[in-house]
C-alpha cells in the first residue's frame, strides 16, 4: 500500500489537482513540471508509476518514455500517458514508445483512479490490495471496515483514514501537520488539536478487551502505530 507516484504535468491547475486526488487516495506523490525535473525526481527514487504529459517542456514524455525503458533500473516502471492527442495513431504511437497505458484530457478522477489501480495489478500484482493487516488488526478498503481478532470495531471517516495511514507505515513517527496533510489533505485549514481528539476517538475504539494502546505519542513529535 501506499504506492508512490510521480506526476509530470506542466499545467499547475491539473498537476495541483491530481496531487489532492490522489494523496485522498493513500497514495505518496511527487510533482515536476517539466521532463528535466521528472527526470530528476526518477533518479533520486523511483516510484511505483509515473504519470506522464505528453506535451511538456524541456523533454517531451515520448522522450522520457524512452529513456526510462532504456534505464535498467526503471525500465519497469509503469508509466501512464496523460495527453489530448486523441486520435488512434497517437494512442499506438504512444505505446509503443514505452507507455502502459494511455488517457485522453479531459478525463474524470474516478477514470484515471480505475487506470492506475488497473496498471499496477497488470504490472505488480501484489502491490494492489484491499485488505491491509497490521498485527491483529485488519483493515478491509474496499468493505470500508476494520476488525480486531476477527471482531469489527466501528470507526467513524476520520478515525478510519488515521488508522488506515498509519498502518501503511507501522512504527513511523507522524507529526500532528503530516497527518493533517495526509488524512484532512493539502490545503484544509484545522487547528493541530484537531488530531489529538481523533487519535483519542481511535485509541478508544481499537483499545478493547485490554488491550495494550497501540498508538504510541511522542512527545513534541507526534505519534505512531506501535506493532511489534
Amino acid at each position: 500500500m501506499n504506492e508512490h507516484i510521480v506526476i509530470a504535468e506542466d499545467d499547475a491547475s491539473l498537476r495541483d489537482l491530481l496531487s489532492y486526488n490522489l494523496t485522498k487516495k493513500g497514495y505518496k506523490v511527487r510533482a515536476a513540471a517539466d521532463g528535466e525535473e521528472t527526470i530528476l525526481l526518477i533518479k533520486e527514487e523511483i516510484p511505483d508509476m509515473l504519470l506522464l504529459d505528453w506535451l511538456m517542456p524541456k523533454h517531451t514524455g515520448i522522450e522520457i518514455c524512452k529513456q526510462i525503458r532504456q534505464n535498467k533500473l526503471a525500465k519497469k516502471l509503469p508509466i501512464i500517458l496523460l495527453t489530448a492527442k486523441g486520435e488512434e495513431e497517437d494512442k499506438v504511437f504512444g505505446l509503443e514508445s514505452g507507455a502502459d497505458d494511455y488517457i485522453v484530457k479531459p478525463f474524470s478522477t474516478k477514470e484515471l483512479l480505475a487506470r492506475i489501480k488497473a496498471v499496477l495489478r497488470r504490472t505488480n500484482p501484489n502491490s494492489v490490495t484491499d485488505i491491509i493487516k497490521v498485527g491483529d488488526i485488519e483493515i478491509n478498503l474496499s468493505e470500508h471496515k476494520v476488525y480486531i481478532d476477527k471482531d469489527e470495531i466501528n470507526l467513524g471517516p476520520k478515525e478510519f483514514r488515521l488508522l488506515k495511514f498509519l498502518s501503511q507505515n507501522p512504527n513511523k513517527v507522524y507529526s500532528r501537520e503530516q497527518l493533517l496533510d495526509n488524512v484532512w489533505g493539502h490545503g484544509i485549514f484545522v487547528e493541530l488539536r484537531t488530531v489529538d481528539t481523533h487519535i483519542r476517538r481511535l485509541r478508544k475504539a481499537i483499545n478493547t478487551k485490554d488491550r495494550p494502546n497501540i498508538i504510541r505519542t511522542v512527545r513534541s513529535a507526534g505519534y505512531a502505530l506501535n506493532i511489534k
